[in-house]
This record gives C-alpha cells, sequence and structure tokens, in this order.
C-alpha cells in the first residue's frame, strides 16, 4: 500500500486557515481533522473533553499555567505516565496524527502536525497567512467585537500558537524553512487558496 497523503495547515488566527483546511479535504475527498482531535484523544487518555479543549494548543512552558491545569495520568501506546495535562493532550494527539497518516489521505489543522509528521514522505505543508486588515475583519464579522478587540485577540491567538510550536518542535512557527507551501487568502479566498493547495499536490502527483 501506497503512504497516505496527508496535508497539515498551520495557520494565522482570522486567516481562515481552518476553513481552508476543510476546503482542501473536500477537494481531496478526505477528512480533515481539528478540534475532532480533542475528542479522540480525551477517550485515549480518559481526561475530559473540557480540560483538554483549554489545554488546546497551549505550551507548558508557563509553570503557573501548568500548576493551574495540573497533572494527569496518561496512557501511551508504551508505558502510563503522569505528565501536565497540556503535555498529556499533545502526546495523545501526536500519537493519533501518526496512526491517522498510516491509515487515510488527511488534511490536519494545527497541533504541530508538520514537524510530528516531519519524515512522513507523502506530505505537504502548508502555512495559511493573509494581510492584517483582511483578518481583522474577519475576525469582527465572526466573533461581533470591535476592531480594537479583533486586533487584540489576534496578537494574543498568533503568539499562543507560536509559543505553542516553538516549545513543543523547538522550531520558529511560521517560519517559511518549515513549510512546502506559504498561502495567503487575502488575495485569492477560501476556495482559491484550498484550490492552489490541491494542485501543487497534484504536482507533485501525490493524488489525481
Amino acid at each position: 500500500m501506497s503512504e497516505k497523503l496527508v496535508i497539515t495547515i498551520a495557520r494565522q488566527y482570522g486567516s481562515g486557515g481552518r476553513d481552508v483546511g476543510h476546503k482542501v479535504a473536500e477537494l481531496m475527498g478526505a477528512k480533515c481533522y481539528d478540534q475532532d482531535l480533542i475528542v479522540m484523544a480525551a477517550k485515549r487518555s480518559g481526561i475530559s473533553e473540557e480540560a483538554l479543549a483549554r489545554a488546546d494548543e497551549q505550551a507548558s512552558s508557563s509553570l503557573l499555567y501548568t500548576l493551574a491545569m495540573g497533572a494527569s495520568m496518561i496512557y501511551t501506546n508504551t508505558t502510563p505516565m503522569a505528565v501536565p495535562i497540556n503535555d498529556a493532550l499533545f502526546i495523545a494527539q501526536s500519537e493519533i496524527i501518526r496512526e491517522l497518516s498510516e491509515t487515510e489521505n488527511c488534511v490536519i489543522v494545527g497541533r504541530c502536525a508538520d514537524y510530528i509528521l516531519k519524515d512522513h514522505e507523502r506530505l505537504v505543508k502548508v502555512f495559511v497567512q493573509g494581510d492584517i486588515n483582511d483578518r481583522i475583519k474577519r475576525i469582527m464579522s465572526r466573533a461581533g467585537i470591535s476592531e480594537s478587540e479583533a486586533k487584540d485577540r489576534i496578537a494574543k491567538k498568533d503568539k499562543k500558537r507560536a509559543n505553542y510550536y516553538n516549545y513543543y518542535t523547538g522550531g520558529k512557527w511560521g517560519k517559511p524553512d518549515n513549510y512546502n507551501l506559504i498561502v495567503s487568502t487575502s488575495k485569492i479566498g477560501i476556495d482559491g487558496a484550498a484550490k492552489l493547495i490541491c494542485d501543487y499536490a497534484r504536482t507533485l502527483g501525490y493524488f489525481e
């Protein structure tokens, strides 16, 4: 059996990256994994979905955060161990992501998937970005908040994603060298970005 195609989507907050991921999966005839990974990790670890949702894409580098979240016992493929809940989530999601990459073509949004699957042969690593004004407008519309609130939320969310990625990978979130393709939704929109990503994968011969 040939190795499965996996497209990973890292994204700036407000860029529409999640929507791009779901559209790419639709064009591929595959599934997009995003929040689903929290549900799957909860079943695997025995930790509640609510607790894992609070820890999602949150690095454990902050001592105060780790103390606030607490430690939890997680059962991995090897042995049970007690770790901070955000580390437990990362471990569980990493195992799930690797298993998915072996069993089905799929799209995975966030969760350091590009790093976790760095040795996967049929892998397309994408970073989705957008002009700041477009991102602000998207968040204002989606969340029903003011321009200043949208700016603040974007800055905090992007910093959180960068800290998470940098902590768990030792790399730098958004650095061009980490990705095969960097796509802006500002010029071509969600559908255009998804089509571009699929065309790139086709050019590589990863799917027809």
